[in-house]
């Protein structure tokens, strides 16, 4: 785009001899095409707001001292492409800065996904069946976890299982319900078996980041450090993609890392800053505290 707005300029300058009436005003309709151009490219990088609110103006003609040559549209538009060419070296330099944070992070949770992975997996419950269930006798439990007691099983068993025909949505409220009875480890097989196969529908925002809690809440906050963040990644746009940053910075803080914490936050103030509901915005500026971040 830099090497475009060049040749533009100098054809601009080569069509300006010799100067005439008629010669300025296709200078000016040159120009300030350009400026159009500069202001799309704003939009198209930064589409949540406009960072950079000064115009390009023509500069303020300069005293015309008698005997002297009055300004001419070659020095006219040098001087309002070499500001264009300024705020453009400004874009540039913040969206190479944008870019810069974000690899960073995902380095850092490349590293902690490996870690995790290299590790032994925690001995859960098999992925219980999704979908609706039969209206007849309920099938046999199935331990929760090794070496459960038959109390525990007896109580997992008696969570309810929805049958509203939405398998999608059914597969998710049970493992809410697991989650919220304190099944732990139950609940995390049933909401990432509902991930792996409702991945792609609405419900898996939710399903992801409510893996994530279910993680968090039962010790593990490195696992639940990779499923909040992958959560963001794949559905920033999804019902609880904000939800997942700002749990993610919650993680990182039981993690001992503090730093990875304030870059998340920042993140998430930028990203989502403007819609975050009452609950996230304290629970992000908890965090905040917490972890010591000075911006």
């Amino acid at each position: 785009m830099r090497n475009a707005l060049f040749a533009t300029a100098a054809l601009a300058l080569i069509a300006l001899a010799p100067p005439s009436a008629a010669q300025n005003v296709s200078v000016d309709v040159r120009v300030d095409r350009l400026e159009k151009e500069m202001r799309a490219v704003q939009r198209k990088v930064f589409p949540a707001g406009a960072p950079l609110e000064a115009e390009i103006t023509r500069p303020a003609a300069p005293a015309v001292v008698p005997g002297s040559p009055s300004s001419t549209p070659v020095a006219d538009l040098t001087a309002r492409v070499n500001a264009l060419e300024s705020q453009l070296a400004s874009i540039t330099g913040q969206v190479e800065e944008n870019g810069f944070k974000l690899k960073q992070l995902e380095d850092a949770f490349n590293r902690y996904k490996a870690e995790q992975e290299s590790r032994a997996a925690p001995a859960v419950v098999p992925p219980p069946a999704i979908g609706p269930s039969a209206s007849a006798a309920p099938a046999p439990s199935r331990p929760a976890a090794n070496g459960a007691s038959e109390e525990r099983k007896t109580a997992v068993a008696a969570i309810e299982r929805p049958s509203t025909g939405n398998e999608a949505d059914d597969a998710y409220t049970y493992g809410f319900r697991l989650w919220g009875a304190k099944f732990f480890p139950e609940a995390q097989a049933q909401l990432k078996a509902t991930v792996d196969k409702y991945g792609s529908t609405p419900v898996a925002s939710k399903a992801a980041n409510l893996l994530g809690r279910a993680y968090l809440d039962d010790g593990k906050p490195a696992l639940a450090s990779v499923a909040f963040y992958e959560n963001y990644q794949k559905r920033p746009k999804g019902d609880r993609a904000a939800d997942s940053l700002a749990y993610l910075g919650e993680a990182l803080i039981q993690l001992k890392k503090p730093a990875d914490a304030c870059k998340v936050y920042a993140e998430l103030e930028q990203v989502y800053g403007g819609s975050l509901s009452t609950g996230l915005r304290g629970m992000m500026d908890k965090g905040r505290a917490r972890a010591r971040c000075t911006a």
